[in-house]
């Protein structure tokens, strides 16, 4: 009795909707902690973080 293993799911949609949740639990934090300016500059950083990452991608 062989069982072929199927096919993994796609997690993609789920895991871009929980870092959207995520994102924005940590901004209201940052913002409620330390105000505006910090949550834009945290804002900021990810921003650039991804662009680095992106880059280093291809």
């Amino acid at each position: 009795m062989r069982n072929k293993p199927g096919s993994a799911p796609n997690f993609t949609n789920a895991a871009v909707v929980m870092f959207g949740v995520n994102i924005t639990w940590i901004f209201v934090t940052i913002w409620a902690v330390w105000g505006l300016i910090a949550v834009a500059a945290a804002g900021w950083a990810v921003h650039h973080i991804i662009n680095f990452i992106d880059k280093r991608r291809g």
